[in-house]
């Protein structure tokens, strides 16, 4: 299926040259994005289609407010009737929209492809699909896997950003997300294990992400887990040390940290829909978020990370900076437009799903940064504990305090050691007093990157793709519980 196709002679700056509309500012930004999914269960195919889209937003400022409007009509025609949407939705909002701020875009230029080695159509789809069988058969170690998935996805997106100020940039992102998994069964108990997570694994990058070195060995190791699971004994209840894997750090960080530092929420726009935020404003420079060996970034630059990128939807050069520093909190993930109307510090993350949305603050790469010690010397001095690894499932309330999550897999940690399976592992806590229990942060050979393409937030709802990298991390008094 495709959408919306552009001319092939698409010309960004000739289309905005010719827009006509009696503003103080206007921005026009482009996109395309072409995905590829391709998904087999037992070895046969489910899902096997391109979706190609194109189309435009117009933003403009009058008198201290903005307007939008959107268009799949990439001709001259389309695009001037969205900036003549723009500029009535503007001159509506002067009685009814926010106090006036100065101007929120600035006049950056730039270039940004994602790195990557090989190309996504490097491999033909008979190729793919025919990897994607044999992904399947590897996971089914034993008759006793009911079931497996393998699923590769792949986009490939552009932005053009025009504006009447001078500003002119163009990106081009790739992205490879990879999802395996076997459920098992023995006897009554039905166990799942998939590669880190629900679509974990996804990465700004190429087929390389796909073919990787580890890939069979990874795809035997699920199988044999989804196996130990469904014999494995139920995770006890108790109040323990708790040690998490991370790719269930990725979890931790993003509902506990990444949503309630978002300025919107907690100037409470997103309050009737995704929730509102403990943080205060007030507590920015103040809070102990952490105990002082938590040390949170946003950081777009890491390269390959999923959220990867030099400038936001707005234009905005994006850079590394610390959220959280040895446990205080410094800093939120608020646009430039938050920031005026809060005066708090944020960062470059304007950001919006598509072409029919407005940027909004987002979450990029919210990564935890590492310590010290391998995994073996993080746990070796623990007598007695659980560690987890790969979310499965989530709950938290609105106002990011208390939580609830569950892992796919656990073992016992005793005097220092791993050793028993545990099925069904959870954990719960509430966000302060949790972090504020963070006693070990392993070392950069523990720390991996993560992510998610379907953070949701906004409404209309807006689904984007996120990171999240972490090492091994302990904490110490954490209530445990298994789902029997």
């Amino acid at each position: 299926m495709t959408l919306a196709v552009a001319p092939p002679d698409l010309d960004p700056h000739r289309l905005f040259a010719n827009l006509e509309v009696p503003a103080d500012w206007m921005g026009l930004r482009i996109v395309r994005e072409t995905q590829t999914d391709r998904t087999l269960r037992d070895g046969k195919p489910q899902r096997n289609g391109q979706t190609t889209t194109w189309g435009a937003m117009v933003e403009v400022w009058v008198a201290g407010q903005m307007g939008y409007g959107a268009t799949n009509r990439l001709d001259p025609a389309g695009l001037q009737q969205a900036a003549e949407m723009a500029y009535q939705q503007a001159q509506a909002a002067q009685d009814w929209g926010i106090p006036a701020t100065p101007l929120p875009r600035p006049a950056a230029q730039g270039r940004y492809l994602s790195p990557y080695q090989r190309s996504l159509t490097s491999l033909s789809a008979g190729e793919i699909n025919d990897l994607l069988a044999q992904i399947c058969e590897h996971l089914r170690v034993s008759d006793q896997i009911v079931r497996t998935i393998a699923n590769l996805t792949t986009t490939e997106a552009e932005t053009w950003w025009l504006t009447t100020d001078g500003a002119d940039i163009y990106q081009r992102v790739l992205h490879t997300l990879t999802h395996y998994e076997a459920t098992s069964q023995v006897g009554a108990v039905v166990q799942q294990r998939s590669d880190n997570g629900m679509v974990a694994r996804c990465y700004q990058g190429g087929l390389e992400c796909f073919l990787s070195p580890d890939l069979w060995n990874r795809v035997t190791q699920i199988g044999e887990q989804a196996l130990e699971l469904a014999q494995a004994a139920e995770c006890p209840i108790d109040t323990t040390t708790l040690v998490l894997a991370p790719d269930q750090m990725m979890l931790q960080i993003h509902e506990s940290i990444g949503h309630p530092l978002e300025l919107d929420r907690i100037l409470g726009d997103e309050r009737n829909y995704a929730g509102s935020s403990f943080v205060r404003p007030a507590d920015f420079g103040h809070l102990q978020y952490g105990s002082p060996l938590m040390n949170v970034t946003f950081d777009p630059t890491v390269p390959g990370e999923l959220a990867s990128y030099p400038f936001d939807d707005t234009g905005v050069p994006a850079g590394r900076e610390y959220l959280i520093r040895e446990g205080v909190l410094l800093r939120g993930l608020g646009s430039l437009e938050s920031q005026a109307r809060s005066g708090l510090p944020g960062v470059a993350c304007a950001r919006a799903c598509s072409w029919n949305r407005p940027p909004i603050d987002r979450m990029a790469n919210l990564n935890l940064e590492p310590g010290e010690g391998s995994l073996a010397e993080v746990i070796a001095p623990i007598e007695a504990g659980i560690y987890m690894e790969a979310n499965r499932s989530w709950s938290i309330d609105d106002y990011r305090r208390k939580f609830q999550f569950g892992c796919e897999y656990a073992r016992r940690i005793e005097n220092g050691q791993l050793t028993e399976v545990l099925r069904n592992p959870n954990y719960r806590g509430t966000t302060l007093e949790f972090w504020n229990r963070l006693s070990r942060v392993g070392g950069p050979q523990t720390w991996a990157m993560f992510g998610s393409p379907y953070c949701g937030k906004g409404e209309p709802n807006q689904a984007i793709r996120v990171g999240h990298g972490s090492p091994v991390c302990v904490f110490e008094g954490i209530e445990v519980f298994g789902g029997g």
